[in-house]
């Protein structure tokens, strides 16, 4: 049997509600900075909620996506100065662009390049034409789950050796009309119209829904062989994948946690690794009763008294669905590069009903750790779990 490819991250890019690139949005979540402010997008007058995370950029629909995309993945290919060619690869986590209301409240009838522009695989290409990447091209739409997933796929693609490369990541913006009054009637979302800079607080007692944010994320993933040979810098190492399905229900996880259970141990072993080496795990942790309680219940299932560190990023940048796995891959990649674990902002009173968890809150925690553990849980019941290794 031929050894497995060992797989390694040479470029990373986001752009976040609180910063235009990955340095300045980890230098705001080590701070506990919040990212969650009124909606600007649309006049949010007579919405049930009125504030969303939004990046600090102007626009709107597919070119405020494109926009996002050029960002994050412009900076992870920079950093990395990946060459192209068939041997690159490009797989993106993305839900279709929303229509705009004014479509629909104005009978409008939109061009056919409007309407190719919803398309979910359109950041696709428009990556693997920033990268010059000609090998194979996917992308994935399995909501929260999407960019974790994405680069999942993108992982086991070099361990095969189909490709020596893969940009992978994803993007999404959900401030949107037609987002905010459907997640409204799922009772998904925080009311707190009056205070949105504490509304998201992920396993707090008092939480009372996710916020809608916006973003996107890129890691530039390459065999650790291919890597060396054009003598690239390597930032950390992707040693595990693992995703699972709930079958239970669309909105909502189910209480015993199994799906998620299933997903972080398949990625342990995926990994080679014991539960015990994991010194952090950044939660989905949305800040609904549900997710919470059922990741939680995950994670005590997992690790038992071996349980880690644990934050959830969503309590300052809100939910970034198709982009938030991700988003807070890098945000683990960074954190085993700077020996920081990142707080959950806005947890004052831990949920009981979460366990006992060993939350962090307050101030980033110093701590040199060998592996951290990022989930991503998805509305439809997909569930992935990446598991990333420090270097050096």
């Amino acid at each position: 049997m031929t050894e497995r490819r060992r797989v390694v991250v040479t470029g990373i890019g986001m752009v976040t509600p609180l910063g235009l690139d990955a340095e300045a949005s980890w230098r705001a979540v080590v701070a506990g900075e919040n990212g969650v402010g009124p909606i600007t997008r649309f006049d949010p007058t007579g919405f049930p909620v009125r504030f969303a995370a939004e990046v600090p950029l102007v626009g709107s629909g597919p070119a405020l996506k494109s926009r996002l995309v050029e960002l994050a993945a412009g900076e992870a290919l920079g950093q990395a100065r990946l060459p192209g060619g068939e041997r690159v690869g490009v797989c993106v986590g993305s839900e279709a662009a929303r229509p705009p209301l004014e479509w629909l409240l104005e009978r409008r009838t939109p061009s056919a390049e409007a309407i190719a522009a919803l398309a979910p695989d359109v950041p696709t290409g428009q990556v693997a034409r920033m990268a010059g990447a000609t090998g194979p091209r996917s992308t994935v739409s399995t909501a929260c789950t999407s960019s974790s997933q994405a680069i999942g796929e993108a992982l086991l693609r070099i361990r095969r050796g189909e490709v020596d490369a893969m940009v992978a990541g994803g993007v999404d913006a959900l401030s949107e009309p037609l987002m905010v009054v459907g997640f409204s009637k799922l009772g998904a979302l925080s009311q707190r119209n009056d205070d949105p800079a504490r509304a998201s607080r992920p396993f707090d007692l008092h939480r009372d829904g996710f916020v809608l944010g916006e973003g996107a994320g890129f890691l530039v993933l390459e065999a650790e062989e291919a890597a060396a040979a054009r003598g690239a810098r390597v930032l950390a190492t992707l040693d595990g994948w693992g995703c699972s399905c709930n079958a239970w229900r669309i909105t909502d996880s189910p209480p015993d946690g199994r799906g998620a259970a299933a997903s972080m141990r398949i990625a342990l072993e995926d990994a080679g690794i014991a539960p015990e080496d994991v010194g952090y795990v950044n939660a989905h942790g949305t800040s609904t009763n549900q997710n919470d309680h059922s990741e939680s219940v995950a994670i005590h299932r997992v690790f038992g008294a071996a349980r880690p560190p644990v934050s959830s990023t969503k309590g300052q940048m809100g939910h970034l669905v198709a982009a938030c796995g991700a988003v807070e891959a890098v945000i683990c990649v960074l954190a085993l590069r700077d020996g920081l674990l990142p707080p959950t902002r806005n947890l004052v009173e831990p949920d009981p009903a979460c366990g006992d968890l060993d939350l962090i809150r307050g101030a980033a925690r110093p701590a040199r750790i060998r592996h951290a553990l990022t989930n991503a849980f998805g509305f439809g019941g997909s569930n992935g779990s990446l598991v990333f290794g420090a270097v050096g």
